[in-house]
């Protein structure tokens, strides 16, 4: 709301018995209502949109100059320019939507309205997780459960999308993480993809419209959804043991602001010992098993700039952690210029012998490939370039 418009807009948490007397009594000219309040709120209102009646849940209400509280859903159109990006044309086609609470509404609502045959799922009800294979036919799929939510991030609504020889895409209200595991999957197949941060924004600008009474152009969504997908995303630094991760890495993140986070650091405090005494005791075997664990932990907080070890990329579970929040560089740099001191697997290996392995690895984890052959700013501003950042 702060890059639409100029007002202050703040967050209010109301306990349930106060719900009626805030709204009377509150002093606020509009309000973003969230849940469990979105249909709650309706018996103090004192007028509703059209669009509002037929959803039966408000997320928008306006106070108007004589005091009159008029309650809107701007989640329809925040959906509806979702599924319009997403490019997948839902007309005559079957959309299965996981869930049945208000954000399942908004959805089976918009669907209908574009064609689709919509199928509701939940848990109990007569089409479940349970019979999935009534519905092979399905086009699209869209969880509007929390299920994927931050921090529980290793759940997925539907574990199997092969069950779907159709399907075109994947729709997830989530937003956080960006990419859901539902998501991952549907991109690992190839089939068009789209998280709840397009939703957000969109919804946040009908609503800002609706405070103000002035037309917002459409040219805000992607300039808003650019700057929060910006603040929310990890920057991810892979690379061979002594590329510089440590080092670009704590300068991207001065130059934005950010916290900067060295995996291999953060393996040694959680396991209480250096990397060299874990591979005395433990083996690679245990030491991947551990630097898994770690980056399952930080892959799933937002905003942060990370480096990881040189062989992170070995173990094929790490990508998702990774992905789900973040956009992958890896760091090239020549082989003569790698130190391997303090480094157990290049000095049993060498690092022609390591690089000759993990080449591939890095080229399918990585979004970007960054030349780290000459100085370190030359390589942060790099990466800067391919963010979009202006800094």
């Amino acid at each position: 709301h702060a890059e639409l418009a100029d007002y202050d807009y703040r967050l209010y948490e109301v306990a349930p018995k106060k719900l009626g007397e805030f709204l009377k009594d509150g002093e606020f000219d509009g309000l973003n209502v969230t849940i469990p309040y979105k249909k709650d709120v309706i018996p103090f209102l004192d007028e509703l949109s059209d669009r509002a009646k037929r959803l039966g849940a408000v997320n928008t209400i306006v106070r108007k100059p004589d005091g009159r509280l008029i309650g809107h859903n701007t989640d329809y159109f925040g959906f509806e320019t979702m599924l319009a990006d997403s490019g997948i044309d839902v007309q005559g086609k079957k959309a299965l939507v996981c869930g049945s609470g208000g954000a399942s509404n908004t959805a089976v609502a918009v669907l209908r309205e574009h064609g689709a045959h919509v199928v509701i799922l939940s848990r109990s009800g007569p089409d479940n997780y349970q019979n999935l294979e009534r519905h092979t036919d399905a086009a699209l799929i869209v969880n509007a459960t929390p299920v994927g939510m931050y921090p529980d991030v290793d759940g997925a609504a539907i574990e199997d999308l092969s069950l779907f020889p159709k399907l075109e895409g994947v729709l997830d209200l989530i937003y956080n993480p960006a990419r859901t595991k539902i998501l991952l999957a549907a991109e690992k197949q190839g089939l068009k993809t789209e998280n709840g941060l397009k939703m957000l924004v969109a919804q946040a600008k009908r609503s800002s419209e609706q405070f103000s009474g002035t037309p917002i152009d459409d040219s805000a969504l992607e300039r808003v959804e650019r700057i929060i997908h910006s603040r929310l995303r990890n920057i991810i630094l892979i690379g061979m043991p002594g590329s510089g991760k440590t080092t670009i890495g704590t300068l991207v993140a001065k130059r934005l602001g950010r916290t900067f986070v060295d995996a291999d650091s953060a393996l040694e405090r959680e396991a209480g010992m250096p990397i060299p005494e874990i591979f005395r005791l433990e083996g690679e075997a245990g030491f991947r098993r551990r630097e898994t664990a770690v980056l399952a932990e930080l892959g799933r907080q937002s905003g942060l700039v990370l480096a990881t070890g040189g062989g992170s990329v070995t173990r094929e579970e790490n990508y998702p952690l990774l992905h789900q929040n973040g956009e992958i560089f890896c760091l090239q740099r020549a082989l003569e210029r790698l130190p391997s001191a303090g480094r157990p697997v290049s000095q049993a290996l060498g690092a022609q012998t390591i690089y000759a392995q993990r080449k591939p690895l890095y080229a399918r984890f990585a979004d970007a490939m960054i030349d780290n052959n000459g100085t370190p700013e030359t390589a942060a501003a790099q990466i800067l370039e391919v963010l979009g950042c202006s800094c």
